[in-house]
């Protein structure tokens, strides 16, 4: 077996160790946050209209359910409380970005400095995105939501399940699922950057991504927002990119662009926003991974 052979399964089996210890410890603190605020409290809590909203709405994005499956329900739940409209486009926006698991795998991957550019970006682009679109009066361009539907998970939230036997059980049952449901992504991702880390040409990488070439970044954004890698999965081989020489602007400027906008959550989006809030949204999107890029590439 060569040497590359070896890097590359010695890479695959660290990786996949660790990533899966933090995703199961994670998604357990988060199972346990969710009991104490469930979705009805969100709603109740976003459906004033001070600016206090939408600070509150970035906090409850982050630790809230992070799929289309949950997350476009409780956006027609909100509606329907009649929620500020600029802290429920934040909720939505922040929501897959900055969940608990998301950041944990970042810091365990690039380390504190580029974790926290990736964490302000996105607080901070949300923030002001959900203010613009508000002072814009884009609340204009939502759908009526009529009567109240259920996910195929049978609630309002993949995260409403909540037992009645006692708060905290199923914590490890869900955590559990959830690992499982994103265990082919993780290991593929992990495959691929494995792979990368043995036997990509640096030379190959220096040419065309590396850390001195800022037009990677709005490439790396046009290719992370319209097809949608799970962030379990481009974590790892983002990772692997970076040991290659590719920047650190552009490994987040792709982070930022696949796992914010996803072609399942814009199909889902479709039924509640006309095309005109549909494309401020993926605009956002891409700003923020433009931003973050650019951030990265300037500091680090």
């Amino acid at each position: 077996m060569s040497q590359q052979m070896y890097d590359v399964l010695d890479m695959f089996l660290f990786l996949a160790v660790e990533l899966s210890i933090l995703f199961l410890g994670i998604s357990m603190f988060v199972g346990v946050l969710q009991r104490h605020i469930p979705s009805e409290r969100i709603e109740t809590l976003l459906s004033g209209h001070s600016r206090c909203g939408y600070f509150i709405a970035a906090g409850l994005g982050a630790i809230t359910p992070f799929c289309s499956c949950s997350t476009i329900p409780m956006l027609k739940g909100l509606i329907r409380a009649k929620a500020g409209f600029g802290p429920m486009m934040v909720f939505l926006f922040a929501s897959p970005l900055l969940n608990p698991v998301i950041v944990v795998l970042l810091a365990a991957t690039f380390g504190a400095s580029l974790t926290l550019t990736y964490v302000l970006a996105a607080l901070l682009v949300s923030l002001f995105a959900g203010w613009l679109l508000e002072a814009l009066n884009f609340n204009r361009f939502i759908r009526p939501v009529e009567a109240e539907e259920k996910t195929a998970c049978g609630a309002l939230s993949c995260g409403d399940a909540v037992k009645t036997k006692g708060k905290y059980e199923g914590v490890w049952k869900d955590a559990w699922k959830d690992f499982v449901g994103a265990l082919p992504y993780l290991l593929t991702g992990i495959a691929i950057g494995s792979v990368i880390y043995g036997y990509m040409p640096t030379e190959l990488v220096s040419k065309y991504a590396s850390a001195d070439n800022p037009l990677a970044i709005p490439v790396a954004a046009v290719i992370g927002v319209p097809l949608y890698i799970r962030a379990e999965a481009v974590i790892p081989l983002a990772g692997a990119l970076l040991s290659k020489g590719v920047g650190a602007g552009t490994i987040l400027s792709l982070i930022i662009g696949s796992a914010g906008a996803s072609l399942t959550e814009l199909i889902l989006l479709r039924s509640l926003f006309t095309y005109k809030l549909l494309i401020a949204f993926v605009t956002v999107i891409f700003s923020m991974a433009i931003i973050a890029g650019y951030a990265a590439f300037l500091f680090f």
